[in-house]
């Protein structure tokens, strides 16, 4: 897979304990910073994803669904004999 280099500016205290949590789990080696950022952004893409997808749901199920079934007002019309 193909590396890129971005540039973002965060807040002091996030990238502080970022750095210090990353290390943590991936050891001070090259490239750890790179692979927990990495990990990061996929987890927070995949839960943005889930949320919109469960958003989307709502909104369908709250409009509702024309599938075209006709509504009896009473039983007996559904079960006429």
């Amino acid at each position: 897979m193909a590396s890129k280099t971005i540039t973002v500016s965060v807040d002091a205290d996030v990238e502080e304990k970022f750095r210090r949590t990353a290390k943590a789990v991936h050891g001070k080696k090259k490239g750890y910073l790179g692979k927990a950022l990495t990990e990061a952004m996929k987890t927070w893409t995949k839960e943005r994803e889930q949320t919109d997808t469960v958003a989307a749901t709502l909104r369908m199920l709250e409009d509702g669904l024309d599938l075209g079934v006709v509504k009896y007002g009473e039983r007996d019309e559904l079960h006429e004999r």
